[in-house]
């Protein structure tokens, strides 16, 4: 079985929450700033280094806080998301991986688009609901358990 460790940022600013538009061959949805965690790497060590890659943001690991984790299963496949908030950055934003993203932009948590990836509406409602775990989907967990 393959488990892939990620991380995602959950970034607010005056009321709003960072999200990052996807180019159409990658999807044309909206998400959240982050990446897999590469060998030998710190997962607040990795989404500083992903915030700036892909949105010009500068953090600091000291200022990133683990609000939720996600376990995804898909077929043979494990992937475990660390979601971290943060309100400090410095730097500008903006899309820096054009190949990945079209733009960043800011919406309020109340009004966010309708394209915005399952996954992270998921962990969105999970994370205000006060839920540090969750996983998806079910159906696989459940086809093996008796």
């Amino acid at each position: 079985m393959k488990v892939t460790l990620k991380v995602r940022l959950i970034l607010y600013h005056r009321g709003q929450i960072l999200l990052l538009k996807q180019t159409k061959p990658n999807g044309g949805n909206y998400t959240l700033v982050g990446g897999n965690i590469e060998n030998g790497e710190a997962a607040r060590q990795c989404l500083v280094r992903e915030a700036f890659e892909e949105a010009g943001i500068l953090l600091k690991a000291k200022d990133l806080q683990l609000v939720h984790v996600l376990q995804k299963v898909k077929n043979e496949e494990q992937r475990i998301v660390m979601y971290f908030k943060a309100y400090k950055w410095e730097g500008d934003l903006k899309a820096r991986e054009t190949h990945k993203f079209k733009e960043a932009e800011w919406f309020h948590l109340d009004e966010l688009p309708k394209n915005l990836t399952e996954t992270v509406r998921h962990v969105l409602q999970e994370y205000r609901s006060g839920n540090l775990f969750s996983e998806i989907p079910l159906k696989a967990l459940k086809s093996k358990t008796p």
